[in-house]
């Protein structure tokens, strides 16, 4: 299985960004795709973003199309998310996944690793 770390949450004001990163560990690392989920309190863990194997494939949610970018660095065996134009629903944790699905997935059953979570405040 592999670890992963998310870091870079914070609080930021709404038109603000933010870039988390996720570091996983192990040396197949490039073998997963991966993506972002967020959850906010009392609600279910949502899709964000998902990039493949490779970082030639990515998918967002219609929430934050446009606004997000999700990328890779399979040197660093790391992912990121860079948030932009944030608005206060972009509140909640937000967690990284490996998933087999080759060119990843918006289905949170399809993952099979996940971080602890880092917690996105955007204040109005």
């Amino acid at each position: 299985q592999v670890q992963l770390v998310e870091s870079g949450g914070g609080l930021v004001q709404a038109g603000g960004s933010l870039r988390l990163s996720c570091a996983a560990s192990g040396r197949i690392f490039r073998h997963y795709a991966m993506g972002w989920f967020r959850q906010a309190p009392g609600k279910e863990r949502e899709f964000v973003a998902t990039i493949s194997r490779s970082g030639d494939s990515t998918d967002y949610a219609e929430s934050v199309k446009g606004r997000f970018i999700i990328s890779r660095d399979n040197a660093k065996n790391t992912i990121y998310l860079q948030m932009n134009s944030l608005k206060p629903e972009d509140t909640a944790v937000y967690y990284c996944g490996t998933t087999n699905s080759p060119y990843g997935s918006m289905w949170s059953g399809e993952y099979d690793s996940w971080g602890q979570g880092t917690q996105v405040t955007v204040s109005s």
